[in-house]
């Protein structure tokens, strides 16, 4: 069905007031970060009249955000793979298996998503010191991966049940396992699927805050999120640097999406259109 031209005219007046509300703070962060502290509060929405880098020079040599960043990127990237193998495995399973057990397993996994993992606090703490994994960044992994089962599972399962069952049929005919299945005809139609649990999941992680909080302590472990809490003082909070260790570390998920910005947009249309 086509817009008519009223339609379509309030159609772009309603994006393009969405698109200044959504990018005034990032213009904002942005902005500020390159300004002295006094012009920050003399004038915060406009253009610096005084150009500085100091607040990315401290940022990345004083503040230590280079190892800040190493470590959240460490972390993000494992803990994003694992969530992609384990949950496309686990998505292809319960697809194709079909079996009052695999219907209770699926819900299971669709429970994560209205049960917040920061229930289990506590235990996650223990669990961590048994496993003597504690001010390391290594015991945010697991925990990050338990975080983004549900979510993988769930858009990952929905997508390979929309998927012919023609052609898993085809490929056993021709003597293809399982694995192979999985592999060379699975993967490769489910990456806009993929794309779209990574951003999700990518977003969460990099900016989590309270799980670095809770397990670490030691300096060398810390990640970005809770490194720019320590430059938010009680008395005193140096804003050019704390921006710009903000615009630095907003840098890599915009650097991601508009990687995967197609086949994101794919993934959450796919099915939407039938026919």
């Amino acid at each position: 069905m086509r817009l008519k031209k009223p339609q379509l005219l309030f159609t772009y007046i309603v994006l393009s007031v969405w698109s200044v509300i959504v990018l005034f703070p990032i213009w904002t962060l942005v902005v500020n970060s390159f300004k002295p502290q006094k012009q920050i509060f003399k004038d915060p929405f406009g253009l610096p009249d005084t150009f500085t880098l100091d607040g990315y020079r401290a940022a990345w040599n004083n503040g230590r955000f280079d190892l800040y960043f190493v470590n959240t990127l460490i972390v993000t990237a494992i803990a994003l793979g694992l969530i992609l193998f384990i949950g496309s495995m686990a998505a292809y399973a319960l697809a194709k298996w079909k079996s009052p057990v695999s219907n209770f397993l699926y819900i299971f996994f669709i429970a994560g998503l209205m049960i917040p993992i920061r229930l289990g606090t506590l235990d996650l703490v223990r669990l961590i010191k048994a496993l003597n994994l504690q001010d390391t960044y290594w015991s945010l992994i697991p925990v990050y991966v338990a975080m983004g089962m549900p979510i993988a599972t769930f858009v990952l399962t929905a997508f390979i049940k929309e998927l012919p069952g023609e052609m898993f049929e085809a490929a056993k005919i021709d003597g293809a396992s399982e694995w192979q299945i999985y592999s060379r005809i699975v993967l490769p139609l489910m990456r806009p699927a993929l794309a779209t649990v990574a951003i999700f999941n990518m977003i969460k992680i990099w900016n989590d805050f309270w799980f670095p909080l809770v397990f670490i302590r030691a300096e060398e472990s810390r990640t970005v999120a809770l490194g720019v809490s320590l430059l938010f003082g009680q008395y005193r909070t140096d804003w050019t640097r704390a921006l710009a260790v903000l615009s630095l570390a907003a840098l890599p998920m915009l650097i991601l999406y508009m990687l995967l910005a197609r086949e994101f947009i794919k993934g959450l249309t796919a099915g939407a259109v039938k026919g």
